[in-house]
């Protein structure tokens, strides 16, 4: 049995994400770590679009030594320091989910760890 994604049409959607995830019995589950913009040698990469872009890069190789893929987040929680980086924020994320798409939540935070990091993305995947 695959995920079932839940969207009832008596709850609106504000954007491109599903309201809720049933993970059938007996899958495998990830939790992924929020993820930023630092590359393998720890480098910060260089404005909102290129660390949205390596946040999911991080994301990919953390599901792919799982043995899962993008299609198999079914929950992600998405933390930015700035209101204005909602767009970029969307354009990579389009780059690598398509639908169904996971359930999703969006925050604008006052920073995070470091006050150079602009984004930090955490996933939940499951697979059967």
């Amino acid at each position: 049995m695959a995920n079932k994604f839940h969207n009832p049409k008596s709850v609106a959607l504000a954007g491109k994400y599903s309201l809720g995830c049933e993970i059938p019995p007996g899958a495998r589950v990830l939790f992924v770590a929020g993820q930023v913009g630092l590359d393998s040698n720890g480098k910060l990469a260089q404005g909102i679009e290129a660390q949205c872009d390596q946040a999911w890069k991080n994301i990919g190789e953390v599901l792919k030594a799982a043995g899962m893929g993008y299609g198999d987040i079914v929950k992600l929680n998405t933390f930015l320091t700035d209101s204005r980086f909602i767009a970029a924020n969307r354009a990579a994320r389009e780059k690598v989910i398509g639908e169904p798409y996971p359930a999703s939540t969006l925050l604008v935070v006052q920073a995070l760890a470091d006050p150079a990091m602009l984004v930090e993305i955490e996933v939940v995947a499951a697979k059967s």
